[in-house]
């Protein structure tokens, strides 16, 4: 299944450039695809009892779909929507390094510059006689062997961060962790400085800076970079923390995160999260300069750091992960009550934004997923695009529809004390069977093959017929049960 899954991206490459943007949201293929997306994620917030998630899907210049599920506030009932604000984290540090290339292609620093160079305040401890000096790009790849963050215990309640001049004034009573371009060490140290290193060299106060170089003219007007400063706080999400014994959250106070803002500060949204994607595939495609160069956002997405045990790749600020064969770049993020990525697939255009207010499930594995659900749809939709335009499609060609008649078949059945919940679902102009929860929503659909009247069977994935799944009905005809292996399970939702 996943390599088929990499042939299909591999052909989305191939025809991209044929088809129009509208058709690619309008396809029914990927609007069932959407559909089980969305089914999926609100699933999973409920069963891991998240307040909210909002996610969403891109395809190059396309916004496929934007949503949420659960609340941004559960105490005064806030729904989650997808301009809902949460902390992003550690995403804050692709502004930051994009600021830093900036500075870089302007001839004004070089990545191979010590930090002391260009800090006239750094001053941290040498541990390791002889090593090499911290670099622009070590801070960037985290092989810097900085520590992994400054002298302060701010990610602790009362979350508090240190200011400029706190971080200066401890850094000197600091030491080295590894020797220079030793080992991989997350760092937001490193990012903090590299935020430093562009207020520095710009003469700019790194919020005003990274505010005119890169968030407006990429568009991204509900982006800041301090999430405490946020100018429209009813728009944020409330954050909580992981679960606790009982099954409870606690809910997390705001916070400011002052000088560790460039590694760790920013706010967000996913429609601003997905605008930031297709900038990313605009001037890839482009070559253009548009904030960026194609080439020198390139060079970021590429491998600059592999750790000696080849399990850690990192780019230039950007995370470039393998996932069965397939490379993704992106960044995730993770703050007090907040988890959040972005993901993306350059050559197939594709990625996806997956935000959440609570201390969970890994938001970098939902978005994958997704990508897997999503990809095929697209490549069918590009596919049929090109048949059309090369006139190579049948004349008497419909898309594959869901049927009217079975439309009284979607909803949920309740799987308990087995499992969760059945979500039939329209699939390949037929029904398909989700079986809920699932980490893995591309294999565990269940194609339905119509037989007669309510009946239907399993797809197996031999393309053989399987076991038959029978829709029930109550005396007034409506659909109450779905009936295999001769156990009823109730009907969740009603018509």
């Amino acid at each position: 299944m996943r390599f088929l899954y990499a042939l299909l991206l591999g052909l989305i490459t191939l025809y991209s450039g044929h088809l129009s943007a509208q058709t690619v949201a309008g396809h029914s293929r990927v609007r069932e695809a959407v559909n089980v997306i969305e089914t999926w994620l609100d699933a999973q917030r409920a069963y891991e009892s998240i307040p909210g998630i909002s996610a969403a899907l891109v395809h190059d210049q396309e916004l496929l779909w934007a949503g949420a599920t659960g609340y941004a506030d559960p105490e005064s009932g806030a729904p989650a929507t997808a301009e809902t604000a949460y902390s992003i984290c550690s995403i804050s540090k692709l502004f930051t390094a994009i600021g830093v290339m900036q500075l870089r292609d302007e001839g004004r620093l070089r990545l191979d510059d010590p930090v002391g160079d260009l800090l006239p305040w750094y001053d941290i401890q040498e541990a390791f006689p002889g090593s090499s000096p911290v670099t622009v790009r070590g801070i960037l790849t985290h092989s810097s062997g900085l520590p992994r963050e400054s002298d302060y215990p701010y990610w602790i309640e009362p979350f508090d961060f240190p200011d400029h001049q706190q971080i200066v004034d401890r850094l000197g009573h600091q030491e080295m962790l590894y020797p220079s371009d030793r080992y991989y060490q997350y760092s937001n140290l490193g990012l903090t400085l590299a935020g430093e290193i562009v207020a520095q060299v710009s003469g700019m106060p790194y919020d005003e800076y990274v505010r005119d170089h890169v968030l407006d003219p990429i568009g991204m007007s509900s982006t800041w970079p301090d999430i405490g400063d946020y100018p429209d706080p009813g728009r944020l999400a409330v954050g909580y923390s992981a679960t606790r014994r009982g099954g409870t959250r606690k809910r997390m106070p705001p916070f400011h995160v002052e000088g560790i803002s460039p590694a760790a500060g920013f706010a967000s949204t996913v429609e601003d999260l997905a605008r930031f994607a297709s900038w990313q595939f605009r001037i890839l495609d482009s070559g253009g300069d548009e904030v960026l160069s194609g080439n020198t956002l390139r060079e970021m997405q590429r491998v600059h750091w592999l750790d000696p045990g080849w399990e850690i790749t990192r780019g230039l600020g950007f995370g470039v992960y393998r996932d069965d064969g397939i490379t993704y770049v992106g960044h995730s993020g993770l703050c007090p009550g907040y988890r959040s990525t972005v993901q993306l697939h350059p050559p197939s255009h594709l990625a996806v934004v997956v935000m959440m207010n609570a201390i969970a499930i890994s938001p970098s594995a939902l978005a994958i997923e997704a990508l897997r659900v999503l990809g095929p749809a697209v490549d069918e939709a590009i596919d049929e695009s090109v048949a059309i335009e090369d006139g190579i499609l049948a004349a008497d060609y419909k898309p594959t529809e869901l049927p009217t008649e079975f439309e009284r078949f979607l909803g949920s059945y309740d799987e308990n004390p087995w499992g969760g919940e059945a979500a039939v679902l329209p699939w390949e102009g037929g029904l398909a069977i989700l079986w809920l929860p699932t980490m893995a929503p591309a294999d565990g659909l269940t194609p339905l093959k119509h037989v007669e009247g309510n009946t239907f069977r399993r797809i197996r994935e031999d393309g053989e017929p399987g076991e038959v799944y029978e829709f029930v009905e109550d005396d007034a005809g409506r659909v109450v049960g779905l009936r295999y292996h001769s156990n009823t399970y109730p009907r969740l939702t009603t018509e």
